[in-house]
């Protein structure tokens, strides 16, 4: 596929695209940023007490890694999961994704902080300051879930669609033994259901006419085991109906409506067909590195049988 091999690069960072690395740069940046002037965290954090006069932090915030430890996870996993996604999406939709999950993403965690400061009076929750990536990360991980679900881990042999709700359940499991699981706990758990709401109801396609993914391999209760979904299903669907004006109905129907009028964006078949694209893009992908990794090893041996 022509689109896999755009933004290809050479040396360490080939593969990765050059919107990826550009975006790196900018993680990058911003942490060597706060770490030469820490009060630039006091304007570029969400701190939920100081977001009404400083709103911007709603967008940057999710830009700005305080720790070395997450700058470079969420740069190996923005140019990882990013070689995956952009191809598919196009860097248009990869970068409005990105904002839209990012944005939704810290918007959640300030009215939940608030939420929690009227609660329980503890004051930390309106002065934590709040960054990071982890929201958009555990995005990516949802839409790799929806392209290539089947798709197995060669050393963990695990299908992709399960990982959004590993590393949600380890981030739980995690969080009783740190001492604040408030700087990104939330961010995880509103970043994958912000991303899923995206994907599964607003996502245009240009390509066609329809927005969103109505499959039930897409549906809420996939994020969890087959013994759940037949009680998770019924609130999902009425969550849906409330905010979404949409309702999801059996595999037999797969199909949106609102009335007796189909609603655009529920093309079932559509869906099918973007996670088949996904897959043989993956399948493609990985057999151009691995054809590249032959090419330079094969060279390699001829420029060591030369030189003796």
């Amino acid at each position: 596929m022509s689109s896999l091999s755009g933004g290809t690069g050479t040396g360490s960072l080939a593969g990765f695209t050059k919107l990826c690395k550009g975006m790196a740069v900018v993680l990058v940046g911003a942490h060597i940023v706060v770490q030469i002037l820490p009060a630039a965290v006091n304007y570029l954090a969400l701190i939920p007490a100081r977001t009404i006069p400083f709103a911007w932090n709603l967008i940057t915030a999710g830009y700005i890694e305080q720790t070395i430890y997450g700058v470079v996870i969420s740069t190996i996993g923005l140019l990882f999961m990013g070689k995956i996604l952009e191809p598919i999406w196009g860097a248009k939709e990869f970068v409005k994704f990105i904002f839209i999950v990012n944005f939704l993403t810290s918007l959640c965690v300030f009215v939940t902080a608030i939420a929690l400061y009227y609660i329980r009076r503890e004051e930390s929750y309106l002065y934590m300051p709040l960054s990071g990536f982890y929201g958009v990360l555990s995005g990516f991980l949802v839409g790799i879930k929806q392209i290539i679900p089947d798709h197995e881990l060669p050393l963990l042999r695990i299908k992709a669609k399960w990982l959004p709700s590993i590393i949600l359940l380890l981030s739980v499991a995690v969080s009783f033994f740190i001492p604040e699981p408030a700087a990104y706990l939330p961010m995880l758990v509103f970043g994958t259901y912000t991303s899923w709401i995206y994907l599964r109801f607003l996502q245009r396609r240009p390509e066609t006419k329809f927005m969103g993914d109505p499959s039930d391999d897409f549906s809420f209760s996939s994020f969890f085991p087959e013994l759940l979904r037949p009680i998770i299903d019924p609130f999902a669907s009425i969550f849906a109906r409330l905010c979404c004006g949409k309702r999801q109905t059996s595999s037999e129907a797969e199909d949106y409506d609102m009335g007796d009028n189909p609603l655009p964006g529920s093309d079932p078949i559509e869906a099918s067909r973007r996670r088949e694209r996904g897959a043989r893009a993956l399948e493609e992908r990985l057999a151009a590195e691995s054809l590249a990794a032959a090419q330079t090893a094969q060279e390699s041996g001829k420029d060591a049988t030369e030189s003796v």
